[in-house]
């Protein structure tokens, strides 16, 4: 107990210190140093920095410049031309999936078609897996398959060509593989035009545009997109856009795919809105090197009546599908912070910065430019901070 007394006194010296101690003001102190060498090395850095902040964060960023990304807008589209299959003339109204004219449609280039279909019992497509059989007994009755065409009726039957046989299915009949005619409607698809009619909105800005100019009447009836003399004529030639995505038409009509139609609005509002204007640029989006899954395919089916009867006609379709994606940002000048600066009093410059040079030679008097600094230990002027 009483080597444990002297303590408390220690403790409470201690803890008068750091009271003491928090209630201090620090300073860095700055030193001048008069070399040459370092002050290029010095002066080199701070010109490096400069240069960061005036070319990279101003220039190239624009970083003075307020953002706003991913613009409001909306896309209207509309598609014309006619063409012809083996059998008939297709016109709009029957290529163009769906017909409202919105920002992602699809041009039916090649049709699989399957005719009269009714309800009924017929073989098992050959592709659908364990449809193949030798004998009933290789047909479970009421077997449903989820990648079949109906429910198995329990009988191998003939195909529908060929010498083997599949199981017999209740569904619509003959199935889709059994009975397809192919027909290719891809011959005057590379002259459709598309008319890609676009506005946008940057609401934090109030700016709005659209990529048609005000013309005299007629004159989208005439023109074709043209990145120098018609840009605000949105109308552009299929073969064009897939020529641009780098696809050969052809093998694009015949397996299908998804070209994007990509719409950006990078706008400098400081300039005139007439320094706003669009750039277009076209790709392949679906992944055409990967076997499983390149191409790109929809069905549908015409529902009639025939003496009373539903029939229907199944269409697997073949297209190129239309994405248009619309992005980008404006930019314009933003509110500059200003700065102010409480002028030092004298004496607190002149005890903040002390300058050291070389030792003057041995008789030699101080120069015109020699410090006349007091030492830190001035009580005057440590007094008068």
């Amino acid at each position: 107990m009483a080597a444990a007394e002297p303590k408390a006194p220690a403790a409470r010296r201690l803890a008068r210190s750091c009271w003491a101690a928090f209630w201090d003001y620090e300073t860095p102190k700055v030193i001048v140093v008069k070399n040459r060498r370092l002050g290029v090395v010095y002066r080199l850095v701070q010109l490096l920095i400069l240069l960061y902040f005036v070319w990279y964060v101003f220039i190239v960023q624009k970083s003075y410049q307020d953002r706003e990304t991913g613009p409001e807008s909306s896309v209207i589209t509309k598609v014309k031309g006619i063409t012809s299959s083996e059998h008939k003339v297709w016109d709009v109204e029957e290529y163009v999936k769906p017909p409202e004219g919105g920002s992602v449609f699809s041009i039916i280039t090649r049709i699989e078609v399957t005719p009269s279909q009714a309800v009924g019992t017929c073989p098992e497509s050959v592709r659908v897996t364990n449809a193949s059989c030798g004998s009933d007994e290789d047909c479970a009755a009421g077997h449903l398959d989820m990648l079949g065409n109906g429910v198995r009726t329990g009988r191998c039957v003939p195909y529908y060509h060929g010498a083997f046989k599949t199981c017999e299915v209740s569904g619509w009949c003959p199935v889709e593989d059994g009975a397809s005619v192919s027909q290719f409607l891809g011959k005057m698809a590379p002259h459709f035009t598309i008319l890609i009619k676009n506005s946008i909105h940057y609401p934090k800005f109030q700016f709005s545009k659209g990529n048609i100019e005000k013309r005299e009447n007629g004159y989208l009836k005439r023109c074709t997109f043209d990145e120098v003399s018609h840009l605000y004529c949105p109308i552009f030639k299929l073969g064009f856009i897939v020529e641009q995505a780098g696809e050969n038409f052809t093998e694009l009509a015949h397996w299908g795919g998804v070209i994007g139609v990509i719409i950006t609005w990078d706008c400098d509002l400081d300039l005139p809105a007439s320094k706003c204007n669009p750039k277009y640029s076209f790709r392949r989006l679906d992944p055409k090197h990967i076997p499983a899954s390149s191409g790109y395919n929809f069905r549908f089916a015409k529902y009639y009546k025939v003496n009373g009867s539903t029939t229907r006609t199944l269409i697997k379709a073949y297209g190129i599908r239309i994405d248009v994606i619309v992005h980008g940002q404006g930019s314009f000048l933003c509110d500059w912070i200003l700065l102010t600066f409480m002028n030092k009093n004298k004496v607190y410059s002149h005890k903040k910065f002390d300058k050291m040079a070389d030792a003057p030679e041995r008789g030699a008097g101080p120069g015109p430019c020699a410090s006349q600094d007091s030492t830190l230990t001035d009580p005057r002027g440590l007094a008068q901070l």
